[in-house]
């Protein structure tokens, strides 16, 4: 990995330098546009409206207009702000960590030890850890003044930017003003179904469907060309008619839980190395299930994206 950015954790007069590092990467398909009717590349350029030549990004500014005036901002003038030029993760306040709505979180970084010793950034990690409390900081990162929740994953120092307060739009339905009933019955037969899908969170045992077959996809059409059977390559059903059964919120929950309780007894599971079998499935087993089985031995499944 390659470092972002270099500065120092700040609290109090206790400094600790560090690296920062992207802790997520993108692992879609790149895919590229072309015209439909001879696969030509589609390219976009960069044109100046006043001479019309085509400009190279390196030679391109940004600019403000308010209406009548337009004031032209370089890089130059960007770096010399203070906020940008600050090298330092400030923490303001610790706050206990449930207080954080996960709906703020943003873009997650590493943070690595950048110096002869760690002892600083081993005692940040451990006060975190003791006292189960998230620091807030603040930060310039990518000509933005950066609000993040510094916390502990693992050994390693995590920041994860989080949105401004004024970003994060409120939730406001009419429908959800409504009055609705729920009978005793239906809740019970919900958390019945809750049940039968109890688990431990495992992100290892999730892919992105969409992802694998677009890849799939991919590998048919450089074999088959145009001469593709999507319905044979991905194995597709034909689908239903229209005007399928309509059933009511009770007997749906009633069929789901059965559905599970089916799959529980071997009736229906996902496929996978010639067992019938799946997650959510096992979960319906008795609890005195052992926990020592190997990774070869856990069941399989997957997650669309």
């Amino acid at each position: 990995m390659r470092a972002v950015w270099k500065g120092a954790v700040t609290f109090g007069l206790v400094n600790v330098p560090v690296k920062l590092y992207s802790a997520t990467e993108d692992h879609d398909v790149s895919l590229h546009q072309v015209h439909d009717e001879d696969g030509g590349r589609i390219r976009y350029q960069r044109k100046c409206e006043v001479c019309g030549k085509v400009v190279a990004y390196q030679n391109i500014d940004k600019a403000f207009d308010d209406g009548e005036r337009t004031v032209v901002i370089t890089d130059d003038d960007l770096k010399s702000l203070p906020a940008e030029r600050s090298r330092e993760i400030e923490v303001v306040e610790f706050v206990p960590s449930e207080q954080i709505d996960p709906l703020m979180l943003d873009k997650s970084y590493y943070l690595e030890p950048d110096s002869a010793s760690n002892k600083a950034y081993v005692l940040l990690r451990e006060t975190l850890e003791s006292t189960d409390r998230t620091a807030i900081v603040q930060m310039a990162l990518r000509q933005k003044t950066r609000l993040a929740a510094l916390r502990v994953r693992g050994d390693v120092l995590v920041v994860q930017t989080l949105l401004w307060s004024d970003e994060v739009r409120a939730a406001e339905f009419a429908s959800l003003d409504e009055p609705v009933k729920i009978s005793t019955k239906e809740l019970d037969l919900s958390k019945q179904l809750v049940e039968s899908l109890v688990s431990d969170f495992e992100p290892e045992q999730y892919v992105d469907e969409y992802q694998k077959e677009l890849r799939t996809l991919i590998e048919a059409k450089l074999e088959q060309g145009e001469a593709l059977d999507t319905a044979a390559t991905f194995g597709e059903e034909p689908e239903e008619g229209e005007g399928g059964e309509v059933i009511d919120l009770m007997e749906a929950l009633r069929r789901s839980i059965a559905d599970k309780r089916g799959g529980a007894s071997g009736k229906g599971g996902a496929k996978s190395g010639g067992k019938s079998t799946s997650k959510a499935d096992a979960s319906a087993k008795p609890k005195s299930s052992s926990k020592a089985k190997s990774a070869a031995d856990k069941p399989k499944k997957t997650k669309s994206a």
